[in-house]
């Protein structure tokens, strides 16, 4: 791939008649007036994706494109770079070749030379530079990565005492628990895994001779992790001493619900238990507080389904129903949507199963089944008020 200095990005854009001569115009002249880089302009206008921006973009430098989204990676291959510096640098190894002794490396600055003879003497190979989207080398080192999980767990368990994998709940107490054991060491494992990898749930399933751990990504589960079948049940309690749930029943199903930090994230977890053939089975809902609420077009609404969904918001009477799959985005979009008519002048009131965001300004109400305080009991309420 050759580089092509006498040209820009955007003449490049028109040549491949990804742009036309209007909107060329447009940007230059944008571009000319404001300063604002071009890329941006053409983003922003909506002209070009960013798939076609970045393609063009690679060769423009002379450089190769990969989807990093689409490439299958062996840990042989993340071996060669740690996942700190992958992190730091924003790149990823996704092939190796052994005739050659190189290492195909996507990288969002594919033109920084230090970080590339950084890595070379780092995995004692010849360094092929790809660039790839930012988002989706930072997911797919979020993703990627997953074999550390389980060297890490692996690590943890070794540090667990023998009486602590056989005793049974009836015997655990929180001041049993010591923070520094192996088990609690798992469990902060498997959520930080969950918040680097941007996964909706967590699911901790007994089988018959393991547990297993899969996690929610984008709408699906992916298995992640197996687990001897004889730590369950510490597991298992320590999320329930976290959660504030009784650790000694375990014949019903149970509610509750604690928050975790990780570098600069805020997670509130809400967690399920479930009474199963082979133990119980535990459900981790994650919640991003630190995110905020998304707004409708963050969410992916555009024209004509934006504009309906806003019409019909702002009217004051009626039901706007919202349903799909479990972590399909219902309650978000749910919030998103109070969140835009939001004010002072609105009297808006909520009654939820849990109250998954807190929202400034709205009244959000708790069901109580056990207090009377029903689906049904408060929305009598809510007519009173």
């Amino acid at each position: 791939m050759s580089y092509l200095p006498d040209l820009t990005i955007e003449d490049i854009l028109f040549e491949q008649k990804i742009i036309s001569s209007d909107q060329l115009a447009a940007v230059k002249l944008e571009h000319i007036n404001t300063g604002r880089p071009v890329e941006a302009i053409l983003l922003e206008k909506e002209f070009v994706s960013q798939q076609q921006l970045i393609e063009t973009k690679a060769r423009l430098i002379g450089v190769p494109y990969v989807d990093i989204a689409n490439q299958a990676i062996s840990p042989e291959v993340l071996a060669y770079v740690p996942e700190q510096v992958a992190k730091r640098d924003m790149l990823i190894p996704f092939a190796y070749e052994v005739k050659t002794g190189t290492l195909s490396v996507a990288m969002a600055d594919p033109l920084d030379l230090q970080v590339i003879e950084f890595i070379e003497k780092k995995s004692r190979a010849k360094i092929i530079p790809f660039l790839a989207d930012r988002e989706k080398i930072r997911l797919a080192i979020a993703e990627r990565y997953s074999q550390s999980l389980s060297s890490d767990v692996t690590e943890a368990l070794k540090e667990v005492p023998e009486e602590e994998k056989i005793k049974s709940q009836e015997e655990e107490s929180l001041e049993k628990i010591d923070p520094q054991a192996g088990i609690s060491k798992i469990v902060s494992r498997l959520l930080e895994f969950a918040v680097k990898a941007r996964a909706s749930d967590v699911h901790m399933e007994p089988l018959e001779d393991k547990t297993r751990v899969r996690y929610r990504i984008d709408g699906i589960l992916h298995e992640k992790l197996i687990l001897p079948r004889q730590f369950h049940e510490s597991l298992v309690s320590r999320v329930k001493i976290l959660s504030g749930m009784k650790i000694d029943e375990k014949r019903l199903p149970q509610d509750g619900r604690f928050n975790y930090k990780f570098e600069n994230d805020d997670v509130d977890l809400r967690v399920s238990t479930l009474p199963t053939a082979f133990g119980e089975k535990v459900v981790m809902r994650l919640l991003k507080k630190s995110g905020g609420v998304p707004t409708l077009s963050e969410l992916g609404l555009r024209g004509p389904a934006l504009k309906n969904l806003e019409i019909s918001m702002l009217k004051p009477h009626g039901i706007i129903i919202v349903c799909g799959p479990t972590g399909s985005g219902k309650t978000t979009t749910l919030y998103s949507v109070l969140t835009k008519i939001n004010s002072t002048k609105v009297n808006i009131i909520t009654i939820e199963d849990p109250i998954e965001y807190q929202i400034a300004g709205i009244n959000q109400v708790q069901v109580n089944a056990q207090a009377g305080l029903t689906f049904a009991s408060g929305l009598r309420s809510f007519l009173r008020q």
